[in-house]
């Protein structure tokens, strides 16, 4: 088992954007060593002091009566809401910044979490555009008047004013494809924090209240009580470790950890173990049944295979109901194997369906279900490393059956 609590510390200490955690009267209560490198200061300088310590002077009266009002009424709040915000570093030198803001209660005290990323990179970028901006429309400008005082070189000056206009245009969508892929990487990153938060703060707080609880039943008869919270306990760490799982395939996947390996092997064989293995995390009267025809010898990679079932079957188990059927089918022709996963759970609308293999994407219906939004992100990764193609069909509350055929030849 994963150390579940090295890997939180971990996550906190090495994640690339800033977080800084303030209790209900705004002074800093802890902050990670992004957040130390980004303002300057350790984070020994900070504690007990007020956030407004990081805000230039400009802006700090105005903001301490904005958390005055957050503390009143705290909602979260998602990065790029069109809002030019800046932070003071230790030197007094100032830096663009984007925040998320977050908020829990601990023991009746409201604790406030500020996610920071350092936009100066974007900044620059929309400085340099304008200023391509600015130097299209002179240049534009000087060729108009050259052409209007050098009315016999027409066609010339006509040319170089085309290939002018035509590099600036180039450079023009170059600055621009830049600033979209940083502002996608900025909302993926959002998205990524705003999910954690959730993800990690529930099951952890799960954790500390069954722990508190668990001290309190000391009688003999009161096991049962005992019992229950340490299933509570087991169940929110297993859900940690699986959060983790897929934070670091993700990881591996995105730097080319992750080579495909070709060994010859029983298909029906791993197809029908990894369902008999998931039998194990069934909910109440749930079925898995197992079906396959064709040639049962292939040549893929087997643990990619196997991951990319545990995850489908996982999913079927979670989005469907008790006394209810999952059914895994599994044909080879001998060139290739097809196999279905098909529930029997709460569906998919087709407006989601379209979304469902980006990372941290989840479905409308299933905000309430614990996840990460990664497993078929995941498995469309997985599948691509094996030459695979996936095809889903699904229907709100009738269920939905998953499609992948890979060559086994």
């Amino acid at each position: 088992m994963l150390n579940t609590a090295k890997h939180l510390v971990l996550l906190f200490e090495n994640t690339g954007e800033g977080i800084i955690l303030t209790n209900g009267l705004g002074n800093v209560v802890i902050m990670n060593p992004a957040a130390e490198k980004m303002f300057g200061y350790s984070a020994d300088e900070l504690v007990n002091k007020s956030i407004e310590t990081l805000i230039p002077q400009r802006y700090s009266g105005h903001h301490a009566g904005l958390r005055g009002n957050y503390a009143t009424h705290p909602s979260n709040r998602p990065m790029g809401q069109n809002r030019d915000l800046f932070g003071k570093k230790k030197d007094g030198t100032e830096i663009p910044v984007e925040v998320s803001l977050s908020h829990y209660t601990q023991e009746g005290e409201l604790f406030v979490i500020a996610f920071v990323v350092d936009v100066s990179k974007r900044k620059e970028i929309e400085a340099n555009m304008m200023q391509q901006q600015v130097e299209l429309e002179k240049v534009s400008n000087e060729l108009r008047k050259l052409n209007a005082e050098l009315e016999a070189k027409v066609e010339e000056r006509t040319i170089i004013l085309k290939e002018a206009l035509q590099q600036l245009e180039h450079s023009q969508i170059e600055l621009s494809e830049a600033l979209d892929k940083e502002k996608q990487l900025s909302e993926i990153k959002s998205r990524f924090l705003s999910m954690a938060s959730h993800e990690f703060r529930t099951p952890l707080s799960t954790v500390l209240s069954s722990a508190s609880l668990l001290a309190k039943y000391k009688k003999e008869e009161e096991q049962s009580k005992r019992d229950r919270h340490i299933e509570k306990i087991k169940n929110s760490v297993k859900h940690l470790n699986d959060l983790l799982e897929d934070f670091l395939s993700l990881g591996k996947l995105d730097e080319g950890k992750v080579d495909a390996q070709n060994v010859a092997f029983d298909l029906k064989e791993l197809i029908e173990e990894t369902a008999d293995e998931m039998n194990g995390l069934t909910k109440e009267n749930q079925q898995i049944v197992f079906n396959f025809s064709g040639p049962t010898k292939g040549n893929t990679d087997k643990k990619l295979l196997k991951n990319i079932l545990i995850n489908l079957i996982g999913n079927a188990i979670k989005f469907s109901d008790i006394n209810t059927c999952i059914t895994v089918n599994g044909q080879s022709d001998g060139q290739k194997v097809t196999i279905s996963v098909a529930d029997q759970g709460i569906g998919i609308s087709k407006e989601d369906q379209g979304h469902l293999f980006s990372s941290f994407f989840r479905g409308a219906n299933a905000v309430n279900i614990q996840g990460t939004g990664l497993g078929l992100h995941i498995v469309h990764r997985y599948l691509t490393l094996i030459n695979g193609d996936i095809h889903l069909q699904s229907e709100l509350n009738k269920g939905t059956t998953i499609t992948f055929t890979i060559p086994v030849n």
